[in-house]
């Protein structure tokens, strides 16, 4: 275990400060699930651990990464971000308690590219099955179902085709207000217009989440407020999706919280 943490290190240290592009990280990270602890700036799903205390990780293995939590304890920690929203890579500094070690954090080593998988609203056609969900051109982006992984620019449309006549609930976020949303809707080939949503989607680079139009503090991971309900913020929503990925994705899934106390 020593010998494997000192290797660690050792490769974090040769890596040096990280430039501060997608591009110069390595291609995958610890993406974040849950996030229970309401002090810490760490949305569910939009974020990516990629770094820790100023160096890239490249390893999956999350004994190592809680051991270096650990060496924190105290202090604080240095965390890495990739955002999905905007594409960015920012640094949260996170402090570390002494008699109990832990984030509160619910990890899955995830490439980068799982949240690119995104689709935005263009525009929406009245009396559609898309306005009668309630979806919102330009500023809506489907970015996810409890329905299973969706992957490429097809991957969606063929999720519609087996859900014709059938509810299909859609994870929506909207870039106006800053929260995520469940949305239902009901694919029809009969309701009187083209597609089975009667939507014009995006897909690729040109489409992927805007930077938040609000760079102040955030009182909750993904908090904000949406026609009068409180969605996004509601760890409930959160767990929900964090259970569909673990359903979905045979990749090792580590509740960082328990991981941690468990090794003490």
């Amino acid at each position: 275990m020593f010998g494997a943490l000192n290797r660690f290190i050792s490769r974090l240290d040769s890596e040096g400060q990280s430039p501060r592009s997608r591009d110069s990280y390595s291609a995958s990270g610890f993406q974040v699930l849950r996030n229970k602890n309401a002090e810490i700036p760490i949305e569910p799903w939009y974020d990516i651990i990629i770094g820790i205390n100023g160096r890239h990780i490249d390893n999956s293995d999350t004994a190592l990464f809680a051991t270096e939590i650990r060496n924190c304890a105290g202090s604080s920690v240095a965390l890495s971000l990739y955002s999905a929203k905007g594409q960015r890579t920012l640094t949260v500094d996170i402090p570390v308690p002494t008699p109990s070690p832990t984030l509160g954090l619910t990890l899955q080593w995830s490439p980068l590219s799982t949240v690119d998988q995104i689709w935005h609203i263009l525009s929406v056609t009245p009396n559609s099955p898309a306005d009668a969900a309630g979806l919102l051109p330009y500023s809506d982006y489907i970015v996810g179902t409890p329905e299973g992984h969706v992957h490429g620019e097809a991957g969606l449309g063929e999720l519609v085709e087996d859900y014709i006549s059938r509810q299909l609930r859609l994870w929506v976020y909207n870039h106006e207000y800053g929260i995520t949303r469940m949305v239902t809707i009901t694919p029809s080939r009969s309701w009187g217009g083209e597609g089975a949503l009667g939507c014009v989607l995006g897909f690729g680079a040109l489409h992927r989440l805007p930077a938040p139009l609000s760079e102040g503090p955030v009182e909750g991971p993904g908090e904000a407020l949406f026609e009068g309900v409180r969605l996004s913020g509601d760890y409930r929503l959160w767990d929900h999706a964090a259970a569909a990925l673990e359903q979905y994705d045979d990749t090792c899934v580590v509740d960082f919280a328990a991981s941690i106390s468990s090794t003490n």
